[in-house]
């Protein structure tokens, strides 16, 4: 099977091309990415912001947050696989690089993403990469992170896209604060679609729905994406009155470099 290896860095190739397939269509990213609007809307409102997206995979989020033209958003990304999806997109702002050396100059950027990108780095490599995020923003910039949460949900969708680690709320809150950020807001969430998360999970221990969770519905059940994909957008108004949720299958957070 082909595979993608650096000293820090492990992913399959396919799992590039799945994304690439899906992200742009897929409930999940589409939900997902109301969430990111809404938890950063101020800053995102802002003109003129320079945002990197550190680790962006097969380019969309860089696509997408360029749409508005009072922003410049630059990407990388380690693999030789990414960066070829990247090319396709006509993306010309993405460099080929890891997140725990990034190649832009210190206080260079106003807002940092990482989506989903620390648990594919070696869980030893954490901290530089916590740390390169905050070298290269502004004083006062804002990073907005995602992780998977809690290691009692790990199954065979972790061990299919070469996870390292997933996080608790007090694991990330003492990595930021470690690495200098002030956390604004942290909250776990996909906390609305959790019992059906956990019987999912429940069933991949037995090996049914076994592998990975980023694929389409089976024909026939597509109206379940549309209304998993509604529950979880809900959670965007939820975010936007700044409540949080004490469980969910991610972990999100909003932090200022100090």
């Amino acid at each position: 099977m082909p595979e993608i290896r650096g000293n820090d860095f492990y992913m399959r190739v396919e799992d590039y091309e799945q994304m690439y397939r899906l992200e742009s269509v897929l409930w999940w990213y589409a939900a997902m990415r109301r969430i990111t609007d809404a938890v950063m809307r101020t800053e995102l409102q802002t003109p003129g912001i320079r945002i990197l997206d550190a680790g962006c995979g097969t380019g969309y989020n860089v696509h997408y947050y360029s749409a508005a033209k009072n922003r410049t958003v630059f990407g990388l990304d380690i693999a030789d696989a990414a960066i070829e999806c990247v090319k396709r997109k006509g993306l010309n702002t993405v460099a080929q690089a890891s997140v725990t050396a990034i190649p832009f100059r210190s206080n260079s950027f106003d807002l940092v993403f990482s989506f989903e990108v620390i648990t594919h780095v070696k869980r030893s490599l954490h901290d530089d990469a916590f740390r390169e995020m905050h070298r290269v923003l502004k004083p006062g910039g804002s990073l907005f992170l995602r992780l998977p949460a809690f290691m009692w949900l790990w199954s065979s969708h972790d061990e299919a896209i070469e996870a390292y680690y997933r996080y608790t709320k007090p694991e990330a809150e003492e990595k930021l604060s470690k690495a200098g950020y002030r956390i604004e807001w942290i909250s776990y969430a996909n906390s609305f679609l959790f019992p059906v998360i956990l019987l999912h999970r429940f069933l991949k221990h037995f090996g049914i729905a076994s592998g990975s969770d980023v694929r389409s519905f089976p024909r026939g059940l597509g109206w379940l994406e549309l209304l998993f994909q509604r529950m979880l957008e809900s959670e965007a108004k939820w975010f936007q009155r700044g409540r949080c949720f004490p469980f969910g299958l991610s972990l999100i957070c909003r932090a200022k470099k100090v």
